[in-house]
């Protein structure tokens, strides 16, 4: 990214990472520079389809930002909650509710998480089109940056669905024609913030941060950060550690690439822990780029796949029936840490339907 004259702004300072031994998920390294090549293309989008599929999880490396680069968006990123008094905080409250729609602040304590515990993370989010809404006095001078970043994160979501076509075997743009820059619809940067929580409020939750879960969009793009506390799902049912990699992207599927890829691409159960005991006491600054197809695209499987064809389609809903994305996202992001939750058949398993679909919260 260059911008001409940059604000100065204070700089964060994570915390080291872990040197406990924790159970780490093995996650392939998809290198963007290797897909330069068509040998070098074909053989990533064979990596990303195999592990999208297998686990649901994977690493970008070689993504074009430089690791001070990276190092200047976390900065940034913390500006919305060090920066901001609460009194304009509450100006920019995002209508989670009302409207479906994260854009904004999510404050504390918005969520139930369990065992009468609520949520000690903040988060920020602005739409793609950082000009969409006004924003914080604070953020403003760091605009022209924060779009120089969504347009970033916006040409890798195109590589990686690029490759995922490819995989599929279907015509490399078919999944980023779902994808616009100028379309309508709520792809997001998020700034988040998790703050330590007291003993009691560990006990009663019983170490869980956000409860186990999958992103209700397509794509989502995490910048890796020290702190750990991400875990995913495993599929033999084991919760497995997620590695920081310095200057990496850890990629995954959520609800609407499972439904346009016809169950092929899982939307992978994920959660948010308390940090191993060398990292407690710190705060967990996190860096994403949601994406979401655009607002009128029916959430239906993609057609001329050999792949597809070959495994067969798992539909969640009659096709005629199938909700937008918009429709998708507005039941979920309302529904989220708000509804009523039945306890499933298995155990620690909470259950909810959105758009006649079973969503499982695993604690």
């Amino acid at each position: 990214m260059t911008i001409a004259t940059r604000p100065d702004i204070p700089h964060y300072t994570p915390a080291l990472p872990t040197n406990e031994e924790l159970d780490y998920a093995d996650l392939a390294i998809i290198d963007l520079a290797k897909a330069a090549t068509p040998e070098g293309r074909a053989e990533q989008a064979t990596k990303a389809r195999d592990a999208l599929r297998e686990v649901g999880f994977f690493y970008v490396v070689n993504h074009g930002l430089s690791q001070t680069a990276t190092e200047r968006i976390f900065d940034i990123a913390n500006v919305p909650f060090t920066q901001v008094p609460d009194d304009e905080k509450k100006e920019h409250v995002a209508r989670m509710l009302e409207e479906g729609s994260y854009q904004g602040y999510k404050p504390r304590q918005y969520w139930h998480v369990d065992g009468g515990v609520r949520d000690q993370v903040e988060n920020y989010n602005l739409n793609r089109i950082v000009t969409k809404k006004q924003h914080p006095q604070a953020l403003r001078p760091l605009l022209p940056e924060i779009d120089q970043f969504a347009r970033h994160n916006h040409s890798v979501l195109h590589e990686v669905l690029k490759l995922l076509a490819l995989g599929l075997e279907i015509p490399e743009n078919t999944f980023v024609d779902l994808h616009g820059w100028d379309k309508v619809g709520e792809t997001y940067v998020r700034f988040m913030k998790y703050y330590p929580r007291s003993a009691d409020d560990e006990e009663k939750s019983k170490q869980v941060w956000l409860k186990g879960h999958t992103d209700f969009g397509s794509i989502t793009v995490l910048w890796s950060q020290p702190v750990s506390a991400l875990q995913i799902l495993s599929p033999n049912g084991q919760w497995k550690w997620i590695r920081h990699i310095d200057n990496a992207l850890v990629i995954n599927a959520g609800d609407c690439m499972e439904f346009i890829s016809g169950g092929f691409y899982k939307a992978t159960i994920h959660r948010v822990v308390q940090p191993p005991s060398d990292q407690r006491g710190y705060t967990r600054l996190g860096a994403f780029y949601f994406a979401i197809p655009d607002d009128n695209v029916k959430l239906v499987p993609i057609s001329g796949s050999p792949v597809l064809d070959k495994v067969g389609i798992r539909r969640r809903f009659e096709d005629g029936n199938a909700p937008t994305a918009e429709t998708w996202r507005k039941g979920r992001t309302s529904a989220y840490g708000k509804s009523s939750l039945k306890k499933g058949e298995e155990q620690g398993v909470e259950e909810e339907y959105i758009n006649g679909v079973l969503v499982k919260h695993y604690n």
